[in-house]
Parts: structure tokens; C-alpha cells; sequence
């Protein structure tokens, strides 16, 4: 299935685990931008829905694409979570169809914003459950959203890419983008930075990598060394992209799971992505948007 929006851009699921966006007749001045997020936990109780709401609303006035790298839900109270606290349960959740609910005040919530959504795809905590409960909460969400708001979001997996493919008059060409929602804790060190260095090495092929789970912020660009099949040198740059949370869990730092385990706090927001045409070519700068 394809999808064509408002703002020009088409989507194609060219596989699986393959997104393709096109973009048509991009000519002087053309831009666009995406929202690169993770780690909402949106039903938490430590979630900052304002600002949320409000980098959405943001979304809404860029005409951005919205590409959410998983972890969209914090869903740790089911009965079966050994996480689980009754205090950090949000009242309109406390139903014994606890994961159906956050499911429904999901699909309410981001309705508005079910045009800008291409992929929301599926982090740990998220296959947390879809483990041990037997239900897909990101395909459920997808479902609701794309039957309600006549949309085609994407539910991806835990990682996948996105193909951007652009037409400049005569000349076609594209910038690939790879997500994958992260592992392990990041280091109170490095944050997660030394891990570019790994997938620098397995994906040359990326121009954006985009990973979350440590609820860390930032953009490491790293300068290559290329030579084009007509013999010409030339540099590029791989863009590494660590995209924060919403999720407030260290708080006033006085207590709860998070600081009882020594957890620093960590940066809310998101991170702008910013496609432009320049110089007969396409362009693209990120930056955290933070709280």
C-alpha cells in the first residue's frame, strides 16, 4: 500500500522492514522536515504530555513526517510486570483491561497527528509485553489510528530503514536512513556515543543511523572518504542520531525506581531533522529540540 499526504510526500513499504518516501519535482526552497522521537512512555505517570503535545503541535505547523523509534509505551503495570507500582498507575488506567486502555487513550491522543506518522515502530518495552501477554500494543495503536484517520502509518520493528528518494529535474537520488530502537544502558560515560563506531563499520550504506532506548540526546556527524563510479573523490558524512524521552522518571530526585538505582536525569524532548535542497543537491542537518 502507498499513501500520498497533504505536504507532497508519498510512502511505500517496499518490504518489511523497508519504508520508501518519495518526494517529487523538488526544485529551489524546497525543504522538509522530520520528527525523529523515542521513548515516549506515554502512559507512564512521569511522562511530560506537555511537551509533548507541543512538539506535535510543532510537527503539525512544519508539515513534518513524525518517524518514533519505539518504547512509544511505558505499559509496566500489567499484573504480569515485576516492574510493576500501583502508585505510578495513571487512575484512568486502573481497569482490569489495563493494556486495551492505554491502547484506546493512545489512539485518541495522537489522532490529530495520524497524517504526519510514518513509522512507529516497536522498542523493548513493547515487545515486553507482545512477549509475556500475547498482545502487540504498536499494532494495535497503528490499527486504530490508520482505520480512524484514513492513514498509512507504518508499525515497524525493533529496527528498519527508511528510503528517502528525491527527483531534481532529470537527476534522481536518495538518502537512506536506519533506525534501531537501542540496547543496553548507554554508559554514564559515553552515552551511547562509542556504539557509532560499531555501526559505522556494519551499515555503510546509511546516511542517517537514529537510535534511542538510553534516553540520552545527540548528533555525532562523522566525515567519509568516498570515491563515485566515475573515479571521483569525494566526502560525505554518516549523521548519528540519539534521540531523548518524554519520560521524566528521575523527577525531583528524591526517590522511585529510577534514582534508587543511581539513574542521572535525563534530556526530554526530540530531535529535528531537517531536509533541504542546496547547491543542486539534498542536505540535512539535525538537532535536539529539549526541554
Amino acid at each position: 500500500m502507498s499513501e500520498t499526504y497533504s505536504n507532497g510526500w508519498k510512502t511505500e513499504k517496499t518490504s518489511a522492514s523497508v519504508l520508501t518516501v518519495r518526494f517529487e519535482d523538488v526544485s529551489a526552497g524546497w525543504e522538509q522536515w522530520i520528527m525523529l522521537s523515542s521513548d515516549r512512555h506515554h502512559d507512564s505517570i512521569n511522562c511530560n504530555r506537555e511537551l509533548e503535545k507541543k512538539h506535535l503541535n510543532q510537527a503539525v505547523e512544519k508539515q513534518a513526517m513524525i518517524i518514533d523509534c519505539g518504547d512509544l509505551f511505558d505499559c509496566m503495570q500489567g499484573r504480569f510486570d515485576p516492574r510493576r507500582s500501583y502508585a505510578e498507575l495513571r487512575p484512568e488506567y486502573k481497569a482490569d483491561n489495563y493494556l486495551d486502555e492505554i491502547v484506546t487513550d493512545a489512539s485518541k491522543f495522537y489522532a490529530p497527528y495520524a497524517k504526519n506518522f510514518a513509522v512507529i515502530s516497536r522498542g523493548n518495552h513493547d515487545l515486553m509485553v507482545r512477549k509475556n501477554n500475547s498482545t502487540d500494543l504498536i499494532s494495535n495503536l497503528v490499527y486504530r489510528l490508520n482505520s480512524d484517520n484514513k492513514t498509512d502509518i507504518v508499525p515497524g520493528e525493533i529496527g528498519g530503514w527508511v528510503r528517502f528518494m528525491f527527483v531534481i529535474g532529470t537527476i534522481k537520488t536518495s538518502i537512506k536512513l536506519n533506525y534501531f530502537h537501542g540496547a543496553g544502558g548507554g554508559g554514564p560515560v559515553t552515552r551511547g556515543v562509542i556504539q557509532t563506531n560499531r555501526q559505522a563499520v556494519y551499515m555503510p550504506d546509511a546516511d542517517i543511523i537514529v537510535n534511542g532506548h538510553t534516553h540520552d540526546a545527540w548528533v555525532v556527524p562523522i566525515a567519509r572518504v568516498r570515491l563515485s563510479n566515475k573515479g571521483v573523490i569525494g566526502k560525505d558524512y554518516l549523521y548519528f542520531v540519539r534521540t531523548p524521552t518524554y519520560g521524566d522518571d528521575y523527577g525531583d530526585g528524591t526517590g522511585g525506581w529510577w534514582v534508587e538505582r543511581w539513574g542521572a536525569p535525563k534530556p526530554l524532548g526530540c530531535v529535528w531533522l531537517r531536509l533541504y535542497y542546496h547547491s543542486n543537491r539534498i542536505k540535512f542537518e539535525a538537532f535536539p529540540d529539549l526541554e
